[in-house]
Formats: structure tokens, sequence, C-alpha cells
């Protein structure tokens, strides 16, 4: 049954929901702080995941590692061939807007990216695609019980972290109306279009491109905690 990038021996090991943080001591904290009953499933790489209970519900969460072609690996292993249903990455952005404030959290409506990754994979060849409506309904209801404000926004996939020309984000703000980038959301939401899955992403502010504000890596890897209460309630 292991996958050669899961060493999780059968289906069972992994809840049907999964939450995907790209850092794997991400994925230790959040097992680690919320979840009981816990058991590690995958070490392979480092990429750390762990399936627990929360609030009496199963949920697993595991790393993605960096980038659309690392998340692309994970998730599809995860859909394919251990049957979970729905992805829910937390991850971290890049405000391209004063609008989005450090540790703001925004549920991604859609994802726009230049990244040739759903055409390769699938033939897929529009530049956006959309979260799973369903799930991020599900989102918005569970921010509005715990009381966490949140963007419903699109989002920017980028494959690339340090671009040349760093003036680029004004116009694909301006643009495309992409208000944060990160790396991972438009290969997630096309492997679960292309597999009739489910999938999400939330993301929490860790630094603003037109202000210059921004977080430390203790603070991304263990403060952004809003997020992983709201995508935790999706436990079943």
């Amino acid at each position: 049954m292991p996958t050669p990038h899961i060493e999780a021996k059968n289906k069972n090991e992994i809840a049907k929901t999964v939450l995907m943080p790209g850092d794997p001591l991400r994925a230790k904290f959040i097992a680690d702080t919320f979840l009981e009953d816990v058991k590690q499933f995958n070490g392979v790489r480092n990429v750390l995941g762990y399936t627990g209970t929360y609030k009496g519900r199963r949920i697993s969460v595991m790393a993605s590692g960096m980038g659309m072609p690392s998340i692309g690996i994970y998730s599809y292993e995860l859909y394919k061939f251990y049957d979970v249903e729905n992805i829910i990455r937390i991850g971290s952005c890049g405000g391209y807007t004063p609008d989005v404030k450090l540790y703001d959290v925004i549920l991604a409506k859609d994802a726009w990216s230049e990244s040739s990754y759903a055409k390769v994979q699938g033939g897929y060849e529009s530049d956006t695609i959309e979260g799973t409506p369903e799930l991020n309904q599900r989102l918005v209801k569970y921010a509005n019980e715990l009381g966490i404000p949140m963007h419903i926004e699109r989002i920017h996939s980028s494959d690339v972290f340090y671009r040349q020309n760093f003036e680029e984000y004004k116009e694909i703000y301006n643009k495309y109306g992409c208000v944060a980038v990160e790396m991972e959301a438009f290969s997630l939401f096309h492997n679960a279009k292309v597999l009739g899955k489910k999938a999400a992403c939330l993301l929490t502010v860790s630094d603003n491109l037109e202000t210059k504000e921004e977080t430390t890596s203790e603070e991304r890897q263990n403060a952004f905690t809003n997020m992983m209460k709201i995508a935790l309630e999706m436990a079943e």
C-alpha cells in the first residue's frame, strides 16, 4: 500500500480530511497542540503526517512541502491511493494590497497562476481554478461561529518566490485581482478537480509586499492559529 512518498500501510491510517501546511514542523505543531490520540503515519523525507482526533472527531495533518510540484505529488497520492476526500491547505501568503494585514486570514475563492502544472498534468487550459464551493461554505460557517474575520478573495499561485521584477506583483493585483501570493493552491485545486475530490485553501498573511511588513519564520510556524482552528472544525 505505501506509495513512493507516503509510508502509511493502509488507507485507514489517514482520515478522509487532511490539513496540509507546507512546513513539516507546522504539521507537527498542529498535531502536538490540537490533536488527541495522535499517530504518525508518514516520515518519508521528513514530510511529517499525523492522524488524531479534534473534539472527538478524526482528522489528519500532513506537510506538503513548498511549491506546486511538491503539493501536487502529495495531494495526488492522498486522493488517489488513500481515498482522502478533502484537503485543506493551510499556509502563509504575501499580501499584494494594504487591505490584507499581517495575520489576516484569507479563504481562496480561486487561484490564478502562470503555472503550466494543470496543463501538463491534465490538459487544463485555464489560468484560474476555484476551490470547492462546498468546502468554502463550511469554512465560512466555522469562521463565523468562531468569530474569526476572514477575507474571501482570489489569490496568486506562483512558481517563483524570488522574482527579478519585484514590482510585477502590482500588475498582477491590478490585472487579475489577486490580493495575495502563495505557491501551492492552483495545483491542489487542479488535482481535486481531475480526481473528483474536494479542496480548499486557508492562508494567513505573513508579509505584505506593499507595506513591507513581515513576520519571522518562528511566528509563521507557531502563531498562525486562527486559520488552524477554522480548518480543524472540518474533522469528521
